[in-house]
């Protein structure tokens, strides 16, 4: 039994997640405001029923995250202690060790994350604990945002536009300025070391790109935010389908983590509007962007199983072909001899992230071009991506795919040669990654198999060695798409 606290004596607890950060953290102030010692937590779970394990370049980034929020909270009087294991669990345990006056912590929206949280919230309860739950990962809660029938929305536009009529979000809180620690009991549920979680890969060491990419933490987001919005935003509207451009903010690792929140980055971008630094027509259109990730969240609220199961059930009957092994394999490593799709596959493998126009260009070739199930994309984009979002992932993949909410129509197949040409016109993105087509012309870089043989010659190319033939005849695969498209009926929404 825990030995007697007064009220005043009695730890608060402030329990991590996905909210890697001190400002503008409701959770942490909460637990603050008690003005009693505090017990900062994060708990590394894999066991929890229905937890999904973090990727690969996820559990990179989480390392780095975790050991610079560390260090934030130590240079303010306090301390993170980290534990590995069943979140409520472990949380439990510490509370009751301690005579813990309450629980805070931000809130999550995945079914089993919520499963968790409940439990959680009922033992507490049971034990005389309070537990409060706080918003700080979305602009609203997916309950909050209906129809006028009461229904939740299944389409973007309408989605977002009611969204908006509900008025700004508030006003980011800041961080605090001091913090202080409680000692663990000596029968609490006892911390780990970082390093003895295993995040970081060792043989082979894959994170160099990484590494040299990315600042994970909350000083990277609010240097990358600020940077943005102070001149990369200018031009978005117009340019942020663009990968050869720095024409995004390439926040989204930083979103995924909690190391910026929602709510700093729409009023880090009003404020730039109001002041007449960001047009109009740039902010809104990034603002939307953000809106995109809200409305993945409403999905997998109401739609636990987005990243498995077709958000629309006619989808289960589609005619997917048996994943060609030689072929996945192909578009994992960048090889399938359409420029653009391999520039941008191993973009992803050596930086963990990947532009949001690639990645629509990729998942349709993965799609459509190959019939490969859109879930075997979803699975590798999770192990892959810095960003990998547990709603954004699954929501993105399926609108590419038409089996989601407010889908492009599967008869949309993007050409992949055209979107090249088209978005990055002098082929300079797939030089930065694709360095065997660096000496091909813009004419040509994005269908070198169109180019004289001469052409090639000069630019030390030979198709079927130095770069790999197409692996699939795109205008074959698009009819062969499209009839299996035909075959699954009228569109649900």
């Amino acid at each position: 039994m825990p030995a007697p606290t007064s009220e005043s004596t009695a730890p608060v607890i402030l329990w991590f997640r996905d909210d890697l950060r001190l400002s503008d953290n409701g959770a942490l102030l909460a637990a603050i405001a008690s003005g009693n010692p505090l017990i900062c937590a994060y708990v590394f779970d894999e066991c929890s029923p229905g937890i999904r394990k973090p990727g690969g370049a996820a559990r990179w980034w989480l390392h780095h995250s975790l050991a610079r929020l560390g260090g934030k909270i130590a240079a303010l009087g306090g301390r993170l202690d980290i534990f590995a294991g069943a979140g409520a669990a472990i949380v439990l345990g510490l509370a009751r060790a301690a005579g813990a006056r309450a629980v805070h912590w931000t809130r999550r929206y995945g079914e089993a994350e919520r499963a968790v949280d409940a439990a959680l919230k009922v033992a507490l309860k049971d034990s005389g604990i309070a537990g409060e739950s706080h918003n700080g990962s979305l602009l609203c809660e997916p309950w909050q945002v209906k129809t006028k029938a009461g229904s939740d929305f299944r389409v973007f536009t309408p989605f977002w536009k009611a969204v908006r009529t509900m008025g700004d979000p508030p006003a980011p809180l800041p961080a605090p300025q001091r913090l202080t620690h409680c000692k663990l009991a000596d029968d609490a549920p006892q911390p780990v070391s970082l390093a003895s979680l295993g995040l970081l890969p060792a043989k082979p060491d894959w994170a160099g790109g990484l590494r040299a990419s990315w600042s994970p933490g909350e000083a990277g987001a609010q240097t990358r935010l600020a940077d943005f919005v102070a001149g990369g935003a200018r031009g978005y509207a117009a340019n942020r389908n663009r990968p050869d451009l720095p024409s995004t903010s390439r926040l989204s690792p930083h979103l995924r983590f909690g190391e910026v929140s929602p709510r700093q980055v729409f009023h880090a971008a009003m404020a730039r509007l109001q002041s007449g630094d960001m047009p109009s027509g740039d902010a809104e259109k990034f603002l939307s962007e953000l809106g995109w990730r809200e409305f993945s969240y409403n999905l997998l609220y109401h739609f636990p199983k987005l990243a498995t199961q077709n958000l629309q059930s006619r989808f289960n009957a589609f005619a997917w072909l048996a994943a060609n092994p030689h072929q996945l394999v192909a578009w994992q490593s960048g090889r399938t001899g359409f420029p653009i799709v391999d520039a941008g596959m191993r973009e992803l493998w050596q930086t963990g992230f990947m532009h949001n126009r690639v990645r629509m260009i990729c998942a349709s070739f993965l799609i459509k071009d190959l019939m490969i199930d859109w879930r075997s994309g979803e699975a590798w984009f999770w192990d892959t991506l810095c960003d990998a979002d547990p709603a954004s992932n699954a929501a993105s993949w399926q609108w590419v795919a038409g089996s989601g909410a407010d889908a492009a129509p599967y008869y949309r197949v993007f050409n992949p040669m055209l979107q090249g040409q088209k978005f990055d016109p002098a082929g300079d993105y797939v030089r930065r990654f694709v360095p065997e087509l660096a000496r091909l012309g813009s004419a040509h870089i994005h269908c070198p198999g169109e180019a004289p043989a001469e052409v090639l010659r000069q630019a030390g190319i030979t198709l079927g060695k130095t770069y790999p033939l197409p692996i699939v005849d795109h205008a074959i695969a698009r009819q062969r798409a499209l009839a299996a498209f035909a075959a699954l009926g009228r569109d649900e929404i």
